[in-house]
């Protein structure tokens, strides 16, 4: 009998989670086991090694970047707005995914590091189609900063909170446009 796809869901889900909170060496496939409440066993059903886990967060992100590239090319606002607007922590599926793989990234894993420079350069593509190359690259660092100092929680918060850098970013890039 097949198991649920629930248990692979909280499988992975508790990767992510142990990726984000104590790093890749920490991620062992027993520490997600007990973090998902399965056995070894339930786990190794779904995933037969830490590379399938991997293998399988990589591609939940592909396919939430994806989504949010979509997103980003049909924005009404634009897609340089739209990027600016969406480079702060929410907690979603897609900040989750990132900073899980970016975990991957920390420790050289070569397929993570090819993954986000596919995701960048269409972001960077969808980006340059709203406000040209030149410009595309200040709002692509613009959003990686805002999403830097947003995860970590550094850096001066302005009165209002993140929504008053997103305001300010949204309005310099109005006036580069000009």
């Amino acid at each position: 009998m097949p198991r649920k796809p629930v248990a692979r869901e909280a499988v992975l889900d508790a990767f992510a989670t142990l990726l984000i909170e104590v790093g890749e060496r920490a991620a062992t496939l027993d520490a997600v086991a007990r973090k998902a409440g399965v056995s070894k066993g339930g786990l190794l059903y779904h995933f037969p090694n830490k590379e399938a886990l991997i293998q399988a967060l990589l591609d939940q992100l592909d396919t939430l970047a994806g989504e949010d590239a979509d997103a980003m090319a049909a924005a009404p606002e634009g897609a340089a707005a739209y990027f600016i607007r969406s480079s702060v922590w929410g907690d979603t599926p897609l900040d989750r995914a990132i900073v899980a793989a970016t975990r991957l990234a920390e420790v050289a894993h070569e397929e993570t590091r090819r993954r986000f420079a596919a995701i960048q350069r269409r972001w960077l593509d969808e980006i340059a189609a709203d406000v040209g190359p030149a410009l595309a690259k200040a709002v692509l660092y613009m959003g990686d900063g805002l999403y830097f100092n947003a995860m970590l929680s550094v850096g001066p918060v302005p009165e209002g909170g993140a929504a008053a850098d997103v305001d300010e970013l949204l309005a310099a890039l109005e006036r580069l446009r000009r």
